[in-house]
């Protein structure tokens, strides 16, 4: 009846008023759609309150909105950010007749906690949704006040200290970035390894890296590390040392550096896990100077484990070999690298010493090169301007030349490059080549003997010299002591040949040697001789250098040997063709000038040797030159296989193979 009753009134209406009406309506319906109606952060107007989904046209007509949907509308940021903002403000409307407070901090608080939580559940309409609403308001609240409670609590845990005075303040923190403003010449600094000295007198500074930090209660334990060097510091929360300093000593990340003052202090008994066993330090300054990321790629403690792969109750932790190069820098401050590469200078220095002695002369060749001084393909080639150059394989030419120039004896120390494709323990594209080159007077066996000396008073000074060194190798990488003998032990190619047969391994008489034979025969030698190191003399010409002296009493063989160490070879050496005419000719044997010529392969008719490019190299024998002799010898080789370690890459410290050229 009631509907029918406004439709009868409406009716009778003018139609101006009537139309007046429809207007004013509409004008009504368009501002609470464009005041209530609008999602948090969005521009576009919607027929729904956000969230909640109640429409605004429902019937009977509602034109307010509940606290929990006015809740709703209001952005997470909106309280702080849009103070100023003069569109809708739930919050700036006055309170709901009958709403208290409390409770509308409540439902706020819940509505709060559901926009975090990107939560889009609309509660229902009724007795039900308010009192769900109290509910969980009652609950975050006290979740809020027990997580304040917490936090505040645990605040004042770490804090502790921090708000009493600090006595330490100025003799702990990190230090400005030095560059070179102060001397500070009042610093008296010493090596670890020199303590012993100080022990009970005045204070001494250190500097070093952070080891191992570890904090126990008012006590922070530092193990400071120089090299291959350790030594325990202390810090003692005291007169003189505060909570803050301790607390900061042990916040320092690993590897990282410190300027340290302490005073050195004996102890009752030894600390195993330090170098320095008899003594530690009780720290009075501490500055860190340079500081290490707080993650490191790799653990000096992993990369520094005994490799005792029979042992089954030590640690499994191990680092690979490419995550070890990868980070080289890091690697190499292990006890055992930096044991490998002081005694790889040893070899470098004794090299040097001993032919100095012998009275040889060092020069320096180039490594930039008109021809492969080996001949054969594997050489790299490079831009040279207009041309193209290579890099050297071998000093060999530049040594003969020296000789044919009068310095009778001569060796030197420098980069070789080889373009061989071998991915194997022992090859490298890139290594540091000894060589040396000696005049003789009738027989090659005088420089054969002079290099076999050489060796054998560098395995001597390195035993004597470098025994902290080695031990250090054999700490991690556990292997055999090398043998030698005085004088070296020399063979005959052919009687190497006939151990192998004997047992059971055919090779022919004119096949170079395979790398398992050089294995094999090492450890026959080794078990009849007692000795890791001994010569192999005269080897088929066919597989030797264009410049290697034929044998007079038979063709078949040269005047060239090999030195093994470990059964794997260490140096290539011989007589030299010493005469221009005879040189030419197995020059253009060996194809040496052609791009793709093979290295021991004469020459086919249809190649043509471009002799020119080492032109200059043979002239320097039509001017008269010596009889002479020599080798060349692999650095890295002679170390890894002096330690007797696996791989080569460990004793490069910049490894280059096939598959690396990094870092």
């Amino acid at each position: 009846m009631s509907a029918i009753a406004d439709k009868t009134f409406v009716n009778f209406l003018p139609n101006q008023i009537r139309a007046t009406a429809a207007a004013i309506v509409l004008l009504l319906a368009i501002f609470l759609l464009t005041n209530y109606c609008k999602p948090p952060g969005s521009s576009s107007t919607a027929l729904y309150v956000v969230g909640d989904c109640v429409p605004l046209c429902s019937w009977p007509p509602r034109f307010w909105l509940s606290s929990f949907e006015v809740a709703r509308l209001i952005p997470p940021s909106s309280a702080s950010n849009n103070a100023n903002n003069n569109a809708f403000n739930p919050t700036n409307r006055p309170p709901r007749i009958g709403t208290s407070n409390s409770v509308r901090k409540s439902r706020a608080m819940v509505a709060d906690n559901e926009d975090n939580e990107n939560s889009v559940t609309p509660p229902t309409e009724g007795k039900t949704s308010t009192k769900a609403a109290k509910k969980q308001a009652k609950e975050a609240l006290k979740a809020a006040k027990k997580a304040e409670y917490k936090a505040a609590a645990s605040q004042a845990a770490n804090n502790a200290g921090d708000n009493s005075e600090d006595s330490s303040k100025g003799r702990y923190g990190i230090a400005e970035v030095i560059m070179s403003k102060d001397k500070y010449e009042d610093r008296h600094f010493v090596a670890i390894a020199n303590l012993g000295q100080y022990t009970g007198k005045s204070a001494i500074w250190l500097r070093g890296r952070v080891h191992t930090s570890r904090a126990k209660g008012k006590q922070c334990f530092l193990i400071l590390r120089q090299q291959s060097s350790t030594v325990q510091c202390i810090l003692s929360v005291g007169d003189n040392t505060s909570k803050q300093m301790v607390k900061f000593a042990g916040n320092i990340h690993k590897e990282s550096i410190v300027d340290i003052q302490a005073k050195a202090v004996a102890v009752p008994s030894k600390i195993e896990s330090c170098t320095e066993q008899n003594l530690e330090l009780a720290v009075q300054q501490l500055f860190v100077v340079s500081q290490a990321k707080a993650q490191l790629p790799l653990q000096i403690e992993d990369a520094s484990r005994p490799d005792n792969l029979d042992d089954t109750d030590a640690l499994n932790t191990r680092v690979n070999q490419d995550t070890r190069l990868d980070n080289r820098v890091l690697d190499l401050r292990t006890p055992a690298n930096q044991a490998i590469f002081r005694l790889e200078a040893g070899v470098c220095r004794l090299f040097r010493d001993i032919l100095t002695e012998k009275g040889f002369t060092e020069i320096h060749t180039p490594k930039i090169i008109s021809a492969a001084s080996e001949g054969g393909a594997n050489v790299f080639t490079v831009s040279y301007f207009k041309d193209s150059a290579y890099l050297a394989q071998s000093p060999q030419l530049y040594k003969q030349m020296a000789i044919a120039a009068d310095f009778d004896k001569v060796f030197t120390v420098g980069a070789v490059f080889r373009a061989e494709d071998s991915n194997t323990h022992r090859h490298l594209t890139e290594f540091v080549g000894l060589d040396l080159e000696m005049a003789f007077k009738y027989h090659y066996h005088e420089v054969l003997h002079t290099i076999g000396d050489t060796f054998t008073a560098m395995f001597k000074g390195l035993r004597d010299l470098y025994a902290l060194e080695i031990e250090a190798v054999r700490q991690q990488f556990n292997v055999e002591p090398f043998k030698f003998l005085e004088p070296s032990l020399v063979l005959k190619f052919s009687d190497g040949v006939a151990m192998l047969r004997e047992v059971g391994i055919e090779t022919g008489d004119e096949e170079d040697l395979s790398t398992p034979n050089e294995k094999m025969l090492g450890r026959l030698v080794k078990a009849k001789y007692d000795t890791d190191f001994y010569i192999l003399d005269k080897f088929p010409l066919a597989i030797r250098p264009f410049y290697t002296m034929p044998d007079p009493t038979n063709p078949v063989y040269s005047n060239s040997y090999d030195m093994f160490m470990r059964g794997e070879e260490i140096l290539s050496g011989a007589q030299r063709i010493h005469d221009a005419e005879f040189l030419t000719e197995r020059a253009k044997h060996h194809g040496i000038g052609k791009k793709y010529a093979n290295t021991f392969t004469p020459i086919k008719k249809n190649r043509v040797s471009d002799i020119n490019k080492i032109a200059a190299y043979i002239e320097s024998f039509r001017f008269g030159c010596p009889p002479h002799a020599g080798g060349g010898i692999g650095l890295e080789r002679v170390v890894m296989l002096y330690l007797g370690l696996d791989n080569i890459r460990k004793t490069s410290m910049f490894p280059r193979d096939p598959k690396r050229l990094t870092p």
